[in-house]
C-alpha cells in the first residue's frame, strides 16, 4: 500500500443533485484515494475540517470504463467515493466556502 497522507486522502467533494440533497442530513460525498480505507478518510476529514465529527464512513469503489479509439483500446481510471456522515452535535463542512 502506498504512503498515503491525510492530505492526500480527499481529492474532492462530488458536487451532485443527490449529494447536495444528502448535506442537509450531514452526509458529504467525496472522491477520494483508491488506496484508502475507511480509518484513513475519518481521519482526514476530521483533521482537514476542524470542528468536525465522523459517524460513519461508507465508500464504494468503480471500475474504470472501456474505451475504445479507433482500433486502439484502453480503460479510464478507478475511482473511489466516500459518503461520510458526520454526528449530530458536529460543525457541518462549507463545500462552498471559497467560492
Amino acid at each position: 500500500m502506498a504512503n498515503v497522507q491525510y492530505f492526500d486522502v480527499i481529492l474532492k467533494p462530488v458536487i451532485t443533485e443527490k449529494s447536495m440533497n444528502a448535506m442537509a442530513t450531514k452526509k458529504y460525498t467525496f472522491l477520494v484515494h483508491t488506496d484508502a480505507n475507511k480509518a484513513m478518510i475519518k481521519d482526514a476529514v476530521e483533521k482537514m475540517f476542524p470542528g468536525t465529527k465522523v459517524k460513519s464512513v461508507n465508500t464504494m469503489n468503480s471500475e474504470g470504463k472501456n474505451k475504445r479509439r479507433g482500433m486502439t483500446f484502453g480503460k479510464t481510471a478507478a475511482t473511489k467515493k466516500a459518503i461520510v456522515q458526520l454526528t449530530e452535535d458536529s460543525k457541518e463542512i462549507e463545500v462552498f466556502a471559497g467560492l
